[in-house]
């Protein structure tokens, strides 16, 4: 495996599957946990020291409200962590972005938006592509589509807006 995902309830896999999606799509190994930092510690501790060694290279944590998950998992190894903020709450994921950002000195932990979930898949992505040429040949067509759809749809409305006239 070379991501490790773990989700801190089975409730933020339906925000975490186009990550798993994406990450599958690039030929990329993953594996995806439902575990907790305050309901399954020393599960969690267990699986990411597991993950580590049976060769997982960058790992998300996706956790809504207190958000510690992600922290929890930076504690345990030297690997990348992603964090990935999830829409829940009344604060509906600002508490949990403001948690993961906020990590202390020494433990960080790379963060993207709020259920930004493909993000951290691209960001493992990019990670990973630093020492593997076919995963930077997939990104790089990854890009070239976004380029061509954008350009695509800058016709389109070119011209509707052209029949206007």
């Amino acid at each position: 495996m070379e991501v490790a995902i773990i989700i801190g309830s089975d409730s933020d896999w339906p925000l975490v599957a186009p990550a798993w999606e994406l990450l599958k799509d690039f030929g990329i190994e993953t594996e995806v946990r439902v575990l907790s930092a305050h309901r399954t510690p020393a599960a969690c501790v267990e699986f990411v020291q597991e993950a580590e060694a049976a060769g997982a290279k960058v790992f998300i944590a996706a956790a809504g409200l207190a958000a510690h998950l992600p922290g929890a998992v930076a504690a345990q190894t030297r690997r990348p962590v992603i964090g990935l903020p999830v829409a829940a709450g009344p604060l509906q994921g600002q508490d949990a972005l403001y948690s993961i950002v906020q990590m202390p000195p020494g433990v960080p932990v790379a963060t993207v938006g709020i259920d930004n979930a493909r993000n951290a898949a691209l960001l493992a992505a990019e990670i990973l592509a630093l020492s593997d040429p076919d995963i930077d040949a997939a990104l790089v067509q990854y890009r070239r589509r976004q380029t061509e759809n954008v350009l695509m749809k800058d016709r389109q409305l070119q011209g509707r807006l052209e029949g206007d006239k």
